[in-house]
């Protein structure tokens, strides 16, 4: 869709693709595309390798479903970052993989490990870090999730930044599996909260997270993403 390659999965096929990668022991990427993510890589051709180059890539978010229908290649259902996160971080406590934090501040970084702990009493978290650092104090960071040894990397920083990030770095730190979550470590907090089922269903999660940041969002929902719309009908008139 838009030059971006989308993998046609359930969330229970998800996870079973996830089981393999971390039993594989090699390094996998994986990424979730939104409408944001679709009409920047329609701009940035190496953002758009970045996508195209991870291991598995799902749909985050009911307008790129819809979108699916309308070019005749219906995607299962969309697969949202907050649900992955959760459901790997309950698999990570039953399966006993090593999971590593990376992104958000500090104080939000740490909750989130606390939380985990507290919930899944099972589960390792072999190390956590907050997401600024400088560009020479990069090389530190991977070295760090390296000698953690983990299985599962959750990396909590903006979009481009994290793509190109894990880009970079993804085949050094020796992960098997790598995930970009967003805002979710915020979520978890309960710093932002999360929109009702009803909105989530009927795709207006974007709409709920407006509501909660006018300012900040208004350029990102109104101007840039309207985009999508044009970029949506040229792909349907070409097929």
């Amino acid at each position: 869709m838009m030059g971006c390659q989308i993998d046609n999965l359930s969330m229970a096929e998800t996870l079973l693709t996830i089981e393999g990668f971390i039993k594989s022991g090699k390094p996998h990427q994986h990424v979730v595309v939104n409408v944001d993510k679709l009409v920047k890589a329609s701009k940035d051709a190496d953002l758009r390798q970045i996508i195209n180059d991870c291991a598995l890539i799902n749909a985050d978010g009911m307008p790129v479903v819809w979108a699916s229908r309308l070019l005749g290649k219906p995607l299962k259902e969309r697969v949202t970052g907050v649900d992955l996160f959760e459901a790997l971080m309950r698999r990570s406590a039953e399966k006993g993989w090593r999971v590593y934090l990376l992104g958000a501040r500090e104080e939000v970084v740490s909750e989130v490990k606390l939380r985990y702990e507290e919930k899944y009493r099972g589960i390792t978290i072999a190390g956590y870090r907050n997401g600024y650092w400088k560009p020479e104090e990069e090389a530190g960071v991977v070295e760090a999730i390296k000698a953690a040894r983990a299985d599962v990397l959750f990396v909590a920083i903006s979009s481009p930044k994290k793509e190109q990030f894990l880009g970079r770095c993804q085949a050094d730190m020796k992960v098997p599996f790598t995930m970009g979550v967003g805002g979710t470590f915020d979520v978890v907090v309960g710093k932002v909260k999360r929109a009702p089922v009803w909105m989530q269903r009927f795709g207006m999660e974007w709409f709920y997270r407006f509501l909660q940041e006018p300012r900040r969002l208004f350029k990102r929902y109104f101007i840039d993403d309207v985009a999508f719309l044009k970029l949506l009908a040229i792909e349907m008139f070409k097929r």
